[in-house]
C-alpha cells in the first residue's frame, strides 16, 4: 500500500507504451498510483529540452503535491484502520488441460 508513479521521458514518441508497461508493476504489487493532470511525461533529448516542455513540467509539478496528499492521506488511514487484509495467493493452474 505505498503510493507509486512511473515518470517516463523521451524525445518524441513512446511515453505512452513505456507508461503502461510501468504502471503494471505498480498494480501488481498492491501500490495505488498518484495521478496527475495528464500522462506523467516530459519529452525533451536533453535536459535544456525538458525545461522547455512547460506541459510535462506543470504535470510533474502536479504529480508531486497528489503523490504528496496521498501518501499522508494513507498514513493517517494506516493510523485510523490498520491495512487491508491481504488473502493467500492462489495461483490458476489447469493441470488436467481443462
Amino acid at each position: 500500500m505505498k503510493v507509486g508513479a512511473s515518470v517516463v521521458n523521451c524525445r518524441r514518441g513512446g511515453n505512452s507504451s513505456s507508461f503502461d508497461v510501468l504502471n503494471k508493476y505498480f498494480t501488481i504489487s498492491e501500490m495505488p498510483l498518484a495521478p496527475s493532470t495528464y500522462w506523467n511525461m516530459t519529452h525533451g533529448f536533453t535536459p535544456d529540452d525538458v525545461e522547455k516542455d512547460k506541459e510535462g513540467l506543470q504535470t510533474m509539478r502536479n504529480l508531486a503535491e497528489n503523490m504528496t496528499f496521498m501518501i499522508k492521506a494513507f498514513k493517517d488511514a494506516k493510523e485510523k484502520y490498520g491495512l487491508p487484509e491481504i488473502e493467500k495467493t492462489f495461483y490458476t493452474s489447469f493441470p488436467d488441460g481443462k
